[in-house]
């Protein structure tokens, strides 16, 4: 993968480096079951710090396109098609929780719509 990023850029480092990993995955560069370099290693080449790295790491899991597995690292599980639903569905829930609906409530909703 080649990553990269833009210090003049205000966009944080962390989010960058996410972006960068994003932008592999869609263009192919990395596909569903790789395993990704080591974070210490993506930090040595991109110089930034590791944690930097783990944040987008984190970031990419909790959207669903990384998965971590002890033993295994770091791979690929999912498409920039699922992140961008993943996306969808975490603002689904944010609205409905603002709204007073439960996760049952939601639950209910979504197996009525046909």
């Amino acid at each position: 993968m080649d990553l990269r990023v833009d210090r003049s850029d205000p966009m944080p480092l962390a989010e960058q480096v996410a972006a960068e990993i994003r932008r592999a995955i869609a263009e192919g560069e990395a596909c569903p079951g790789d395993r990704l370099p080591l974070a210490k290693d993506m930090a040595a080449v991109l110089g930034v710090n590791k944690n930097t790295v783990f944040r987008a790491l984190h970031l990419l899991r909790d959207e669903g396109l990384l998965e971590f597995r002890r033993g295994h690292g770091i791979t690929v599980s999912g498409t920039p098609e699922k992140s961008a639903l993943v996306a969808q569905v975490r603002d689904l829930v944010r609205a409905a929780r603002r709204s007073g609906y439960r996760k049952s409530d939601l639950v209910a909703m979504i197996e009525a719509v046909r």
